[in-house]
């Protein structure tokens, strides 16, 4: 019986296990990471947002160009194609008349002449950019006479407080310098009258 409560003597002679395995390799010397340019990835989510902005630059700029084609062909664009005599029209009329201005002669240069007209009820229905004939009113028994044609009205300044209905009011007309002359003079001695046009 003895031998069965000993302890056998092969399971204490047995070597152990981490005295018996070699050590770990040691590690490899430090080198140098070469040198290499950026990857760049194609087809990205970049690359799809870049395409989709081109795009829509596109489709703006095709907008752009209808709307103007549009304004061009009904004349609102401004640029004084607008069936007028070449001083210009509607909207536009300032920048065409100032570009036409710089190649006329001196006498054909359209300037601004304050004219008092007669009747000042007539110049209350005045608008800046109006086109009015200036009749000059004739003495008696002699027939009014055209002084200026198709004149654009610059400016309707409003009367002063103390002002009479008699003795008129006073516009500002965008006409060639010879036709302000004109207008100038025949407002001193005859009562000058509007047409709209």
């Amino acid at each position: 019986m003895s031998s069965y409560g000993s302890p056998s003597p092969s399971r204490s002679s047995s070597p152990s296990p981490a005295s018996a395995s070699p050590p770990p390799p040691a590690p490899p010397p430090p080198c140098g990471v070469p040198l290499f340019p950026p990857l760049r990835v194609r087809g990205g989510s970049g690359h799809r947002l870049r395409r989709a902005v081109w795009r829509q630059r596109r489709a703006m700029a095709a907008g752009l160009a209808l709307t103007a084609a549009a304004l061009a062909a009904s004349g609102l664009g401004g640029g004084g194609s607008g069936g007028d005599d070449g001083a210009g029209g509607g909207h536009g009329g300032a920048e065409a008349t100032g570009a036409a201005a710089e190649r006329a002669s001196p006498q054909d240069r359209l300037v601004s002449a304050p004219v008092r007209i007669a009747d000042a009820e007539t110049v209350r229905l005045l608008r800046p950019g109006d086109r009015v004939d200036v009749v000059a009113a004739g003495t008696a028994g002699a027939d009014g006479r055209v002084l200026a044609e198709g004149a654009r009205v610059d400016r309707v300044p409003s009367a002063p407080a103390g002002a009479s209905v008699e003795s008129g009011a006073l516009i500002v007309l965008s006409v060639p310098r010879s036709t302000a002359a004109a207008l100038t003079g025949a407002g001193t001695s005859a009562g000058l009258a509007v047409i709209l046009c």
